[in-house]
């Protein structure tokens, strides 16, 4: 057992389980806690009320005890565009505290993680890494497509249809309609957004049962995956299996390949760092580069593509036929093995069967990844653009800066028409520390999109944004404009200079005329209390994770 009690604590503890109604034979058998982070204000943690009897009932019938304990599971859309995105990244530390305490407290000898969504998965991962007992992860699969007139549409294209409904290019009704229709079945939102990023992460990390990032939820492929997670962590509790027996540096490194594979979430790079953290591996910025020059995008799911999602790509083969193409390239590690065995042999189980939806490496969408890091005077650390999304067109563009503290500022500019084509939009105060907490950017460039400017209007910001954001929105400048980093004394009319390919993100400003703005300057204070507060004073910059768990 991985747990060592003594006698009188572990009478102790089960004279309380007994008050719940448990049995003297019952309470001999290995605690495995089901991390549940079901609640009625997420639909992509939604289905988990559907399976969390058959779960249990697998862990019985093996030999274990299971018990479910709640977690926070907040979803990103219920707050964006209100005060309240700026708990989501923070959220993702507070998960991990959470996996943390109900772990050691209740001395659990194994647990099994429910999350599909944004924070909530890189959160349990990190907390799954830091106690390192026997655990896995269920995801909850994604959501069908919307349609509108005969149309893909998406939760992210109610953003883009209201800036078009404020333009007057399509009607009230017609926006309602939009909203009414985006997301037609609970699941994770269908695009190549932070939460399908985030369940690939899970399983390329081997937490999760084959395919089960790649799959719909609520069908009964999804159903036995569940019951196959239940079987396992009975398994691998029985054979004292923790993570850090099976994950690497090169199963860390593999993840940030299938990244750029699949031009996952500029999210990423604030996760899998700290994720990787935690086991006591190093993942930087640096290493994301070095690896998006490596590996070429091989399948593009909105927004990196016009109308392909999740349902086209787990009809193509998912995540193992995306695996089986690095490998033949020898573009990933295929002996890495975690908790439902390695990566050869998720890839023998494995067949692309639409080579227009995942492509073979011989024939890339774009001989690089789906990631870029930039720097230059404005991004001195680094800066992060999702380029599978951005057009080719757009891979260069120099304008004049319009300058605004604020999202809610710019998105009103530019619904008011104030912003135009050719300008560079500076977002700032939106970083880690400046807002606190790092909200999404994808509002301001959802309307850009609605307005048909996406090649034509640039943002960079110290924020980030939905993995689900597509155009020229380049985030996570480091240092952060709250911290004195340059992007705070950019002015307007300043003209910069972006370049994607030669990863550079520059303004037209000498160091001596920067000195000068520099003095007497003095950072926006934002209001922040409570758990926000904390997290303003001790997270780090967007370039370590922004998170308050570096060393």
């Amino acid at each position: 057992m991985i747990r060592k009690w003594n006698e009188e604590s572990l009478d102790h503890r089960n004279a309380l389980l007994y008050a719940m109604g448990l049995n003297n034979k019952d309470v001999k058998r290995p605690v495995i806690g089901i991390l549940n982070s079901w609640n009625e204000m997420n639909p992509g943690h939604y289905p988990f009320k559907d399976v969390i009897d058959e779960i249990k009932e697998e862990i019985y019938i093996a030999g274990g005890l299971a018990l479910e304990l709640p977690v926070t599971g907040i979803c990103d859309g219920m707050c964006s565009n209100t005060p309240g995105d700026r708990y989501t990244l923070p959220s993702r530390d507070m998960v991990s505290s959470e996996v943390e305490t109900l772990a050691e407290l209740n001395m659990l000898e194994g647990i099994v993680m429910l999350a599909s969504c944004d924070k909530i998965v890189p959160g349990m991962l990190m907390g799954a890494l830091r106690v390192n007992i026997p655990s896995v992860m269920f995801t909850g699969g994604f959501m069908a497509t919307g349609s509108h007139n005969g149309k893909m549409i998406t939760l992210t294209h109610t953003k883009q249809a209201y800036a078009a409904y404020i333009e007057g290019s399509i009607s009230k009704d017609e926006y309602k309609d939009i909203v009414q229709n985006a997301c037609p079945s609970p699941g994770a939102c269908p695009f190549m957004g932070t939460a399908n990023t985030m369940c690939a992460a899970a399983e390329i990390l081997g937490f999760s049962p084959d395919g089960n990032a790649s799959v719909r939820s609520q069908t009964p492929e999804w159903h036995d995956m569940a019951k196959a997670a239940g079987k396992k962590i009975v398994e691998i509790v029985k054979k004292e299996v923790r993570p850090l027996d099976l994950i690497t540096q090169d199963t860390m490194e593999n993840v940030v390949r299938y990244m750029m594979a699949t031009g996952g979430s500029t999210n990423s790079i604030l996760h899998i760092p700290v994720i990787a953290k935690q086991g006591g591996f190093n993942i930087s910025v640096d290493l994301f580069d070095k690896i998006s020059r490596e590996v070429p995008v091989i399948s593009a799911i909105y927004p990196n593509h016009p109308s392909y999602t999740m349902k086209e790509f787990s009809e193509a083969g998912g995540l193992g036929a995306v695996v089986k193409e690095l490998a033949l390239a020898g573009k990933i590690n295929a002996a890495a093995a975690g908790m439902f065995g390695t990566l050869s042999d998720k890839i023998a189980k494995s067949t692309n069967t639409n080579q227009e939806v995942i492509r073979p490496v011989s024939n890339p969408i774009n001989s690089q990844g789906g990631l870029a890091v930039l720097s230059g005077n404005i991004a001195e650390d680094s800066a992060i653009v999702k380029f599978s999304a951005v057009e080719k067109e757009a891979w260069k563009f120099t304008g004049p800066a319009k300058v605004y503290d604020s999202q809610d500022l710019a998105w009103e500019a530019i619904l008011k028409d104030q912003i135009q084509a050719g300008d560079v939009v500076v977002i700032r105060y939106e970083g880690p520390k400046g807002s606190p907490g790092m909200p999404h950017m994808e509002t301001f460039m959802a309307a850009v999109l609605g307005k048909n400017l996406g090649t034509k209007i640039a943002l960079v910001s110290d924020g980030r944004f939905s993995g689900a954001t597509g155009g020229l929105a380049i985030g996570h400048v480091s240092p952060e404009a709250y911290e004195g980093g340059n992007i705070a004394y950019i002015t307007d009319g300043d003209i910069i200079n972006i370049d994607i390919e030669n990863r550079i993100l520059n303004v037209e400003v000498s160091d001596s005329e920067f000195s000068e703005r520099k003095k007497g300057w003095i950072p926006l204070e934002k209001e922040a209390k409570g758990w926000l507060k904390l997290y303003k004073k001790n997270t780090t910059s967007a370039h370590n994770g922004a998170t308050v768990f570096w060393d």
